[in-house]
């Protein structure tokens, strides 16, 4: 199946000047915006405790604040979870307890002043020290940063260092627009979501790899021809094979995203974000720079190994 017909001759690279402003405004919007809100990390990273409890009938998060006031956990973080007529509620709060039990008899106590027993049911309560999120913290971004020097290193072998820095440079962009569109959402930034940018890791250096190959098979078939024209031969003769394996990805994540539930809704929402700046990257950055490198640093013709 093709969505577009072979013999299509689209200009990328001329179109490389316009990508390469667009990538670089959003790239220092996206930048300027998380160093000045910071990312809104969750119980995982910042510590603190989550209490999970369902009513039996329809409530307010007002009406939940309200009763907390007087152990002083008013200000804590309440959400609604799944949908309206299961009344459940995620509480969060940055204070934290070795005692679970106690944060629950507090909190059922508190909440039984108001409701009246029996009316709730505290699902769960889960409590992460600062310590043991700062440490989590410590070994997300240790995560993200070796799976980008492995790809790093594994490219540079397999290829050459030029189409290592333009996928390292492409994977960089992806995270970072992820991580913005997250952030700029209010959406809570935590394991899961860890989990989520290394799966857009890998699902973007799997496509930017398949345009490299291409490059690299037209590269060794046409020597005469001029670096510019070989990769964007190699963009138009894979473009059909990327929007397919994008749009069929993007479809399942909208079918996780609206259907699978709220422990999986943010990380299916990361991925639609991820799968899209990852399909731009893979054709404006990644082979692009490539074609940049070559102008300023020019070098041999690309191997064929």
């Amino acid at each position: 199946m093709e969505l577009i017909k072979s013999g299509i001759n689209i200009d990328f690279v001329g179109k490389m000047k316009f990508a390469f402003y667009l990538t670089i405004v959003s790239s220092i919007v996206a930048v300027a915006y998380l160093a000045v809100h910071g990312l809104n990390f969750g119980i995982d990273f910042a510590g603190g405790t989550v209490v999970q409890i369902k009513f039996n009938q329809p409530t307010s998060i007002d009406k939940i604040r309200d009763s907390l006031r007087h152990i002083n956990m008013e200000n804590s973080t309440i959400q609604q979870t799944g949908a309206a007529s299961d009344n459940e509620f995620l509480l969060k709060t940055e204070l934290s307890s070795s005692d679970l039990k106690g944060v629950s008899d507090k909190i059922e106590e508190s909440l039984t002043s108001i409701y009246g027993k029996g009316s709730f049911e505290v699902r769960k309560v889960e409590m992460v020290g600062p310590k043991a999120g700062a440490d989590l913290r410590q070994k997300g971004i240790m995560a993200i940063t070796v799976a980008w020097l492995g790809m790093l290193i594994y490219i540079t072998w397999r290829y050459e260092l030029r189409f290592a820095v333009g996928g390292i440079i492409a994977l960089i962009h992806d995270v970072i627009m992820a991580a913005f569109v997250f952030t700029l959402l209010g959406k809570e930034f935590n394991l899961t979501i860890i989990a989520a940018i290394l799966t857009i890791i890998g699902y973007s250096i799997n496509d930017t790899i398949v345009v490299f190959d291409r490059i690299r098979e037209n590269a060794r078939k046409n020597i005469k021809k001029d670096l510019g024209t070989v990769i964007n031969e190699s963009i138009n003769q894979t473009l059909s094979r990327t929007l397919l394996t994008s749009f069929t990805v993007f479809l399942v994540l909208v079918a996780l995203f609206f259907f699978g539930g709220t422990v999986i809704h943010d990380f299916a929402f990361v991925l639609l974000v991820g799968v899209i700046v990852g399909t731009y990257s893979s054709i404006f950055i990644a082979s692009p720079f490539v074609l940049v490198w070559e102008k300023y640093m020019p070098g041999k013709r690309i191997r064929k190994s």
